[in-house]
């Protein structure tokens, strides 16, 4: 007993020698506020660019999960919903646009681009994240992939059903989306589609789904994913693109190439090949069946059209690996047309309205589609 008590009264003689040592290590209000300030600066900026679509939508009610207004929800209150975004970024917002993306024109996506490459210019930003509506954002990541000539992480997100809905996926994706734009292994791999979990690349994501959360895809499997804000990736893009690519949106001055998709179907005709002629395109996609396959009727049309100047692009109308070989359905080097590759439809639209700003020469644009 007399044993314990000397202890008990060595420890509290000690802890009274160290109190002022404690004391004065604790710091001092001012230098906890300047401490805060500098880990804030180490943080990293992400800039959200708002342009409407589902994303921004809001419904009548709870269960209207497909039935809603879309881009009525302006930036700031998309910020607000997801305070969580916080933890991960010091995040500020700007209001581009407030439309549904299938209203996208290409004076849009041009007018988009240029605001990008303007905000990734700045030394305060370190990532971009762009709200966007699922209809075409799919050809949006895929034309700043082409022309925005900047390493800095650029992400695409969107939703497939409005805030307002049950069990509504924009929350999540657009906290995955910041995680993604804020994480250094973002850099340099491109333009990126943050839907559902998954990172994908701009050039490859599709929408395979009208409905359903689990909408997006890409044929050759997604970059990687994002689990509770951390970012997990399993392969990188080998095509062009944005620090990598030939074109650039300071040189876009000008509008895009006019260039149109005919679709290809049993019992086709040629009207509307001939219509899109007609009002001066310079180029149209066959969104053909199969390997891009060309009608029998329609091959004196096109070749008619190649001649007079025209650019005949064959591109496969299959969802989810459209893959279409040189010469193999139609002898292009003949007919001097030109082959997709593996982008779909609107994809080639896109590479092929840039590409034309550029040159008009067969063999070039042929090579832009292997590269890109």
């Amino acid at each position: 007993m007399h044993t314990l008590r000397h202890r008990i009264v060595g420890f509290v003689a000690l802890a009274l020698l160290l109190a002022p040592a404690l004391q004065a290590r604790e710091p001092h209000p001012e230098a906890q506020a300047e401490e805060r300030a500098a880990r804030a600066e180490d943080r990293a900026r992400v800039v959200i660019l708002a342009t409407g679509g589902t994303i921004a939508g809001a419904g009548a009610g709870a269960a209207a999960s497909a039935t809603y207004q879309a881009a009525t929800v302006p930036v700031d209150r998309l910020i607000a919903g997801v305070p969580e975004l916080t933890n991960l970024a010091e995040v500020t917002g700007e209001q581009v646009f407030q439309i549904a993306s299938e209203s996208f024109t290409n004076a849009h996506l041009l007018e988009l681009g240029r605001r990008v490459n303007e905000r990734l210019k700045q030394d305060d930003v370190d990532g971009l994240v762009i709200t966007h509506g699922t209809d075409t954002i799919e050809e949006t990541a895929f034309f700043l992939n082409l022309v925005i000539r900047s390493e800095k992480p650029i992400v695409v997100v969107g939703s497939m059903r409005p805030g307002t809905a049950m069990s509504a996926d924009g929350m999540l994706n657009l906290y995955s989306a910041v995680a993604v734009a804020r994480s250094p292994d973002a850099r340099g791999k491109g333009v990126l589609v943050v839907m559902n979990d998954e990172i994908h690349a701009g050039r490859d994501v599709l929408k395979a789904a009208n409905i359903r959360t689990d909408a997006f895809g890409s044929p050759w499997g997604p970059l990687g994913m994002v689990v509770e804000g951390q970012t997990y990736w399993f392969r990188q893009p080998v095509k062009r693109h944005t620090v990598h690519s030939e074109f650039d949106i300071e040189r876009l001055e000008a509008a895009l190439a006019p260039v149109e998709i005919a679709y290809g179907y049993g019992n086709v005709s040629d009207a509307a090949y001939r219509a899109f002629a007609e009002a001066g395109v310079a180029a149209i996609v066959h969104a053909g069946t199969g390997n891009g396959s060309v009608p029998q009727q329609l091959v004196p049309t096109l070749r008619e059209l190649r001649e007079k100047g025209l650019h005949i692009l064959r591109a496969a109308r299959v969802t989810g690996g459209g893959f279409v070989l040189r010469n193999a359905e139609q002898p292009d080097d003949e007919y001097d047309w030109i082959v997709a590759h593996d982008l779909n439809p609107q994809k080639a639209r896109i590479l092929a309205a840039v590409a034309l700003t550029q040159t008009t020469d067969t063999a070039e644009l042929q090579r832009i589609f292997w590269e890109y």
